[in-house]
């Protein structure tokens, strides 16, 4: 049977007994690094098979908020990146973000990946500090957990790209996690966990780009602390002396003109 998984990190059920209470108590808000977490050889199989046209068979986003480009289709993905994301979303999987999460619902991947899959960051790109949108616009659940899974050889503090955790109130950057290969994020999706790399990427070698896969779980319903907006869509952000210029109106118009398109 094929093993997606560094050797180390095996026994997932063992794994998140041991960091579950690291997770829940991290700072700013619940949240892991996991460094060389894939099996290396894999994970390079799935880097050189990452599209060079990422925004022609997905699409780009170009605002004041963010600058980058995806890929959440699948059936336009290799079959080695879809095997990997098949094991994203498989029963193993998931059961260990849940028990890592200590999550007080059993968790529901999205075969949709809403708002997820591939992301790639080329120089000028960033991503504002926001709160992600917390419904999904076809299933109806809660969003509640994001797994980052970067895939960037020899990437440099310099380049910018650094993923940034804010306190609550955004008056100070708790932590920064630099997106190097085999990397992985795992962090809570609520109204206050402010995240985004709003540093703009600076790379003096044009084909190198900030390379990440983006997975999303839901549960049905969330515990009402975690809530102070009922339904919503992207929540940004500023920055102590910065201003987004775009307003969350704007976005939420956006979003639910696409939740009733889509919702069933």
């Amino acid at each position: 049977m094929k093993s997606y998984l560094n050797e180390k990190y095996d026994n997932l059920d063992s794994i998140a007994e041991e960091n579950c209470n690291s997770y829940v108590s991290a700072d700013p808000f619940p949240h892991i690094v996991f460094d060389n977490f894939f099996d290396e050889m894999f994970l390079n199989e799935v880097l050189d098979e990452f599209p060079n046209d990422l925004d022609k068979i997905g699409g780009k986003y170009s605002t004041k908020q963010e600058k980058k480009s995806f890929s959440n289709s699948p059936d336009k993905l290799s079959n080695k990146i879809n095997d990997f994301l098949n094991f994203t979303n498989s029963h193993k999987f998931i059961n260990f973000i849940n028990k890592l999460s200590v999550m007080e619902r059993p968790l529901i991947p999205d075969p949709y990946l809403f708002g997820g899959g591939l992301h790639e960051l080329k120089d000028g790109g960033f991503l504002n500090i926001h709160c992600d949108f917390n419904k999904h616009p076809k299933m109806n659940l809660d969003r509640r957990i994001n797994v980052l899974i970067y895939l960037n050889h020899d990437w440099k503090d310099e380049y910018g790209g650094a993923l940034e955790l804010w306190d609550k109130n955004m008056k100070s950057c708790v932590q920064k996690i630099q997106p190097i290969f085999n990397r992985m994020v795992i962090f809570n999706t609520t109204n206050f966990s402010y995240h985004g790399n709003p540093v703009t990427i600076k790379l003096s070698d044009k084909s190198k780009s900030r390379k990440s896969i983006a997975l999303y779980y839901y549960s049905n319903g969330r515990p009402s602390n975690e809530i102070s907006i009922k339904d919503h869509s992207t929540l940004w952000a500023n920055r102590p002396n910065t201003s987004n210029t775009l307003k969350n109106t704007y976005y939420k118009k956006i979003f639910w003109k696409l939740f009733y398109k889509y919702k069933i």
